[in-house]
């Protein structure tokens, strides 16, 4: 029985998408929710699945086409499986069996050499050329040999023997087509710093304290609450503090209006495969930390499968961006509109410091505090940021709210 497949239906603020990949061909044999395609929009990537056993009939859309909000994009045969499906699954088992047979009796397992990207499904295709990796040093594990989209990203992730060389004389390029996350990020990147009055202001953080915190309790902290204990939450806690004390910092515009929001929602900036996104933790002043780290660590695993979901970034009244991750040691971060305020953290680095008159080795982080100066003045910029600093600086003041 034919049955059409449609896309997903969009929220209100995606008008479309672009099919990205097809998992699955015409006469391949798919089971029920298995995902058969991946739609990009401009914040998320969605899955469609298949909504029973059978076979894709017909594609209609193919990849890069531009689909909207329930439309059709492929018809699918409910319960029927293509003989070319039947006999490559046979030849498939027939493989395995004759690799374990000969694994058994001593001998070497066989292993087929990938196929050649021309004979590789379009998914593969776009994403072997999209990384310039040669199909012939993927090794397959699809049928027949062949390479499949998570072949392509194991090959990919593991450390290149050597850099990339070319004959003297020659210049190589290589060009790509940006994905539409990319350049959603790009166009609010842009927008940002044309239609705000942005100015960032620095300070510094001793982070011994919390260090020796979090040295002395973070074994019975994960053994209690079954997540690790790391330097985002103490942040996360100190930003919601500083938030009620400096509402301004909490709030947007929206046209003439300024909107004073009277709870957190903090995001928190987490670099995926697929570029930058801003997962929103939800009235951060009613999580512990217990909560915050598990929240976080949630998001980044989902982040990392592209698993997570618009409403997972819709909102947010405030974001925190950790460039320390990659080593940056002072950058200025751009805000997340409509937000008015975006908090940059850094590289821990050990520096000479002067203490009641001596010097001390002490482990610091600049602080960067970029804000729209339209709404915030520097006063207020300025005294946010020293009382997340001297909340940081004081843990125990942050913990007993004081």
């Amino acid at each position: 029985m034919a049955t059409e497949i449609k896309a997903p239906v969009f929220p209100e603020s995606v008008a479309d998408g672009t099919i990205a990949t097809w998992h699955k061909q015409p006469g391949e044999a798919v089971s029920r929710d298995e995902v058969i395609c991946d739609i990009e929009t401009d914040k998320v990537v969605l899955e469609v699945v298949a909504p029973a056993d059978g076979t894709i009939a017909q594609i209609i859309k193919n990849e890069g086409d531009t689909v909207l909000s329930n439309e059709v994009i492929a018809q699918f045969e409910e319960g029927a499986v293509s003989g070319a499906a039947q006999t490559q699954a046979v030849q498939s088992e027939e493989k395995v069996e004759q690799a374990t047979a000969k694994t058994e009796a001593g001998a070497a397992p066989v292993v087929e050499r990938a196929q050649p990207v021309a004979d590789q499904a379009p998914a593969v295709r776009k994403a072997l050329t999209e990384t310039g990796i040669n199909a012939a040093d993927v090794q397959g594990t699809g049928r027949g040999g062949r390479i499949t989209k998570e072949d392509v990203a194991n090959h990919q992730a593991k450390p290149a023997a050597a850099p990339l060389t070319a004959a003297v004389g020659e210049r190589i390029e290589k060009r790509v087509p940006m994905t539409r996350l990319r350049k959603r990020v790009a166009e609010r990147l842009l927008a940002a710093t044309q239609e705000t009055a942005m100015l960032t202001t620095f300070n510094e953080v001793n982070m011994k304290p919390i260090m020796e915190m979090r040295k002395q309790y973070k074994d019975a902290f994960e053994k209690r609450h079954g997540a690790r204990l790391g330097f985002m939450s103490f942040f996360v806690k100190a930003a919601t503090e500083a938030l009620k004390r400096y509402p301004a910092v909490n709030a947007s515009i929206d046209g003439d209006d300024i909107v004073y929001h009277g709870y957190y929602d903090i995001g928190v900036a987490v670099s995926s495969d697929r570029g930058l996104v801003v997962p929103v933790l939800r009235d951060t002043d009613r999580m512990n930390y217990a909560e915050v780290e598990s929240g976080i660590g949630a998001y980044a695993a989902k982040a990392r499968e592209g698993k997570l979901a618009i409403e997972d970034m819709t909102g947010g009244t405030f974001t925190i961006t950790n460039g320390g991750t990659f080593g940056s040691l002072l950058s200025t971060p751009i805000l997340n509109t409509p937000q008015t305020a975006i908090l940059g953290m850094h590289k821990i680095q050990e520096r000479p410091m002067a203490v009641n008159g001596q010097v001390e080795i002490l482990p610091m982080m600049y602080l960067a505090l970029s804000y729209d100066h339209r709404l915030i003045d520097g006063k207020e910029a300025v005294g946010f940021l020293v009382t997340i600093k001297e909340l940081l600086e004081e843990p125990a003041k942050l913990i007993l709210d004081l």
